[in-house]
Parts: structure tokens; C-alpha cells; sequence
């Protein structure tokens, strides 16, 4: 989801980014965040899926609201943001519109280019099948919010519930590979909306010890750059 079409300098954008694989592991996928034109913050996570995502149809979903973010897949809640005061614009808080790209492999999200896209496979090819929207239609032109109070709304969660976070913390124990809160490299000091979890933080320093752990990397430095809008999201659905 985005509003870069008309906040070009101050836009929201809440992403799933489905990063492709390499021979013999995972899929991966990211999740990300930006608020009024915070893409020098990237709050990018990243995980390995437990299926290939281009052999048959799994439901993505993202539930939005003044308050709260959840990313779920196939129902299963993989994380959650909580809006915070000191995020302040941070937050994603302006109407977006929901899109889909297959975007151009940029160098970060390939191992520095290291896995380039083989494009004697292409044309490729993006499917999608019920889609579902709930919440508030916002006028172009008078800015009035028309909110969907179908009863069908009602079936749009609220949080996460104790049973839903149980597979939540399972999910981010076997799956999840990176999160922005633990790099150590790129911040010092974890963004203030980060709650850093003890456990969490150790799993990941063994998985990478130099990005998780603060060491030194001895073949030259890691460089970081943060994604703008015009880098779009690949979808493989």
C-alpha cells in the first residue's frame, strides 16, 4: 500500500516484498514500513516461507489502523507494529491505495547483485484471486472518508489473540532472518518503537554475528541503502 502518487516527498507505504529465492533455500519475504517520507528508517523484516509461493495461491494480509499494524500469512500473524509516540509521522497515518509490481531485482535485494534475475524465463507473470478490502473509501478531490460498515466487516480482527500469538512466536523463532531492530550496524541505538526481545536478539546474533552482534567485518565494510518508493515491491503470488 502507498500514497507516493500524491505525497511524493512525505509518503506512507506499508509493503509485503517477496524477494525471490536461491537454489536450494528458502523463499524469502519482507515486510516494511514508512511514514511521512521516512525511507532513510528502513523497518524492514525479513523470513523464509515454509512453501513456494509460486506453485500455488496463499493469502497475504495486512490489517491497518490508527493504532496498530499486522502482517499475517495465510492467516498465521507473522508481526506486529504498535504505534508509539515517539514514532510520531513515522506511523503510516495518510490514505494509501493498494498496488502490485514485479520490480527490477534491485542490488539489495539480491546479495549486493549477486543473484541477478534470469530473464530468459520472462515474461513473468503476477496472479492474484479474492481479494478482499475493508475500511474507509477516501475521496481525490474532497478528502471525505465513506467507511465500509458491511456485515461482513465484523469479521476483520482487532489484535492479535493469545492463541494467534503463539504461532506468531513460533513463526519468528524458525523463520525470521532480519529485523532492523537487532542491526546493530545500521543503528546503534534501536529505532524507539523497538522492543527488543532477549531471545530473539541471541537467535539472530548467531544467525549473522557482525550484523546482530556490533563485530567488525574483516572483507570491507557493509553498505546500506534505504528503498524509495520508485523501487517497487515484487509480487509473486
Amino acid at each position: 500500500m502507498s500514497n507516493g502518487d500524491m505525497f511524493q516527498n512525505n509518503h506512507d507505504e506499508i509493503d509485503f516484498e517477496f524477494l525471490g529465492n536461491i537454489r536450494g533455500k528458502d523463499w524469502r519475504i519482507q515486510t516494511n514500513v514508512y511514514g511521512n517520507g521516512s525511507t532513510s528508517i528502513g523497518r524492514e523484516e525479513r523470513y523464509g516461507l515454509w512453501f513456494d509461493p509460486a506453485e500455488d495461491f496463499h493469502q497475504y494480509s495486512i490489517l491497518w489502523t490508527d493504532s496498530q499494524i499486522i502482517f499475517y500469512v495465510d492467516n498465521v500473524p507473522i508481526r506486529e507494529i504498535k504505534r508509539t509516540e515517539s514514532m510520531g509521522g513515522d506511523f503510516p497515518s495518510k490514505p494509501m491505495t493498494l498496488y502490485a509490481t514485479i520490480w527490477d531485482a534491485s542490488d539489495w535485494a539480491t546479495n549486493g547483485g549477486k543473484y541477478r534475475v534470469n530473464y530468459k524465463y520472462a515474461p513473468y507473470v503476477a496472479e492474484f484471486s479474492d481479494l478482499v478490502l475493508h475500511g474507509c473509501a477516501v475521496d481525490p478531490i474532497e478528502h471525505e472518508a465513506k467507511c465500509d460498515n458491511a456485515q461482513t466487516s465484523k469479521a476483520v480482527p482487532t489484535g492479535v489473540t493469545p492463541a494467534q500469538r503463539i504461532k506468531m512466536e513460533n513463526f519468528r523463532k524458525k523463520h525470521m532472518t532480519y529485523s532492523y531492530c537487532y542491526d546493530k550496524v545500521r543503528y546503534k541505538v534501536p529505532p524507539t518503537e523497538c522492543l527488543i526481545n532477549p531471545q530473539e536478539a541471541e537467535r539472530l546474533r548467531k544467525f549473522d554475528p557482525v550484523t546482530f552482534g556490533g563485530g567488525r567485518r574483516r572483507h570491507g565494510k557493509r553498505h546500506y541503502r534505504s528503498r524509495g518508493s520508485q523501487a517497487e515491491e515484487a509480487a509473486a503470488f
